[in-house]
């Protein structure tokens, strides 16, 4: 490769970088906005901000999708919001670097389902690998002694499992396959916060999103713009512009490190010690993850498809069309 070949790749590479980074931070983000009682509203808050933007961005394509592909967006958009539900009332209950670690596990269990579902053999490398990472959040969960996981920990396994059917319903719904992805993101989205808003109005839910923003703080209004600007806004776009020049497996590559940056971010700043059994347990979910992905490939070529992740973008089509990309549980 050429000096400036290599550059190309690498001002390609830096900006999908930057995604794993800040989704990485995101779950440190999200515990300095939210609380038990404001969840909804900063859910709601967040995505507000963000759909507006990606309507006027893509208001053409928008219109031209037809009924039936407005409608297998809407029902992905339910799945996403039991998603985002479980992931940020988890990141309440836990710490930011279990709430990272523990959604990787998406990356296991999708390959999993998958085989399930198609009756084929995994090999012995990823159950290995599988086993690796799932003994990893066991000794993670348990900080510096035994003890029972957390309900943080438990929504954040639950989130995984949920990542996991996002992933699976997109590549098996013919109603969105070839769709335009901005636009199936967009409505994806918009069903999501229909969701949170009906979930608001329900007694015993928390405050109005209105109330929660008239109560937060410099500190707070700064999480929450960094949240839908950077961990939404900046990140869906970056992908959309990256795949176009490289490789899916290359992004889908740098998008895995996110669960490392949710580790270094968790414990240098936020302070977490998940002591000597989770700093093992962080360990071997990071070795469990990043062979899983490589474990994986070999079944996933043979069946013709893209790397199945939790954070994976779907390839774009030769001509340059979109393929209704949308990562699992991440906007």
């Amino acid at each position: 490769m050429s000096i400036t070949a290599a550059r190309r790749a690498w001002l390609t590479d830096l900006p999908v970088l930057l995604v794993a980074v800040v989704w990485g931070s995101s779950y440190l983000a999200a515990k300095g906005v939210t609380t038990t009682q404001t969840v909804l509203a900063v859910l709601v808050l967040r995505f507000g901000i963000v759909l507006p933007v990606l309507v006027v961005a893509g208001w053409r394509k928008l219109r031209a999708l037809s009924g039936t592909q407005v409608r297998g967006a809407g029902i992905l958009g339910l799945i996403l919001a039991g998603i985002f539900l479980l992931e940020t009332y988890g990141i309440v209950h836990t710490s930011a670097t279990n709430a990272g670690l523990i959604i990787s596990l998406t990356m296991i269990f999708t390959p999993i389902a998958e085989s399930r579902m198609r009756g084929t053999t995994l090999s012995r490398s990823f159950v290995a690998a599988a086993g690796l990472s799932v003994l990893g959040v066991l000794l993670l969960t348990q900080g510096a002694g035994f003890s029972e996981p957390s309900l943080g920990d438990l929504l954040m396994l639950g989130a995984a499992v949920a990542r996991t059917v996002h992933v699976l319903a997109m590549s098996r719904m013919k109603s969105v396959q070839g769709a335009d992805s901005l636009s199936m993101t967009t409505i994806q989205l918009g069903s999501a916060v229909m969701v949170f808003v009906l979930l608001v109005g329900m007694p015993g839910t928390g405050g109005t999103p209105w109330a929660a923003a008239a109560d937060f703080g410099a500190g707070q209004w700064l999480w929450l713009l960094y949240l839908s600007v950077f961990c939404t806004l900046f990140a869906f776009f970056a992908q959309m512009w990256a795949v176009r020049r490289t490789s899916p497996s290359r992004v889908s590559l740098l998008l895995g490190t996110e669960p490392v940056w949710a580790a270094v971010v968790g414990i240098t700043l936020a302070g977490d010690q998940p002591g000597w059994f989770g700093l093992l347990g962080v360990l071997l979910i990071l070795a469990g993850t990043a062979w899983g992905r490589v474990a994986a490939v070999p079944q996933q070529a043979a069946v013709g498809r893209a790397e199945p992740t939790g954070s994976v973008v779907e390839p774009a089509e030769p001509d340059g069309a979109d393929t209704g990309l949308k990562t699992a549980g991440r906007a």
